[in-house]
């Protein structure tokens, strides 16, 4: 019969331990990120890359002692879970941007309804276009690496059990919240100008031709306009999200600029 260390069962232990609690924060993080958190990814293929990422961050997570009770195993599982869904959260916001610029762009150029159910999430046309190209511009540019260096500054920021103060989590929230809608107000600046200039050169031919029916002429204008400017701003657009993205992957906790 073979007899196993008891120092070996102890590290044994402790390290499938610490690879349990990894993974509640990393499950957590994964759920609602951008491309591997989408609804259309199977929940199989989420539990691999829960996995994947726990392993991969494993050896640089610092050790802590395990719970000795179970309302304290309870309230770990919580507070664990809790912050991967913050940072999740808040990477799923930089989504929410695309979508809410897709839409404002959409609207200033009545494209609104073209390929609207395509989508799992129905978005205007140019919300669908901006969320596949972000998201395929952020696992090109590494979003994994990002998320897995996302990860590990979170047990910097809140180390493993630590339940993180309300309000600063909720001033924080409310704050990426903001920066979410202004940097999609940003993105869609363009087109939003865009559709001043229609609009008042519009009222400006109808004052001087009343008889003219400048909406049937107009019309086609500011759709080919909408797509010939997406067209040139996409790269342009796209960067500056990617850019805010990083950003926040590098310092999650610095206040929007």
């Amino acid at each position: 019969m073979i007899s196993v260390p008891v120092a070996f069962l102890d590290t044994l232990e402790n390290g499938l331990w610490l690879f349990a609690a990894i993974f509640l924060r990393v499950s957590a993080l994964i759920s609602v990120m951008p491309a591997f958190g989408e609804r259309s990814v199977p929940v199989r293929i989420k539990l691999v890359l829960s996995i994947m990422f726990a392993l991969v961050i494993f050896p640089a997570v610092p050790g802590f002692e395990p719970p000795t009770s179970l309302t304290t195993l309870s309230r770990f599982a919580l507070t664990e879970t809790v912050i991967g869904l913050a940072f999740g959260m808040g990477l799923r916001l930089f989504i929410l941007a695309l979508q809410t610029a897709g839409a404002i762009a959409a609207q200033s150029t009545s494209l609104s309804q073209i390929l609207g159910g395509a989508a799992v999430d129905p978005l205007p046309a140019m919300g669908y276009i901006l969320v596949l190209a972000g998201l395929a511009l952020a696992v090109m540019a590494g979003l994994h690496v990002r998320a897995a260096e996302l990860l590990l500054l979170t047990y910097e920021l809140f180390p493993a059990g630590r339940f993180p103060d309300g309000q600063i989590l909720s001033s924080w929230g409310l704050a990426q919240t903001a920066r979410a809608f202004s940097l999609a107000f940003t993105l869609a600046a363009p087109f939003v100008i865009a559709s001043l200039v229609y609009n008042l050169a519009l009222g400006a031919i109808n004052r001087a031709m009343p008889q003219l029916m400048v909406a049937f002429v107009g019309a086609p204008v500011i759709t080919f306009g909408g797509l010939a400017l997406l067209l040139i701003t996409a790269p342009v657009l796209l960067q500056v999200w990617l850019d805010a993205l990083i950003g926040f992957s590098r310092n999650p906790m610095a206040a929007p600029g």
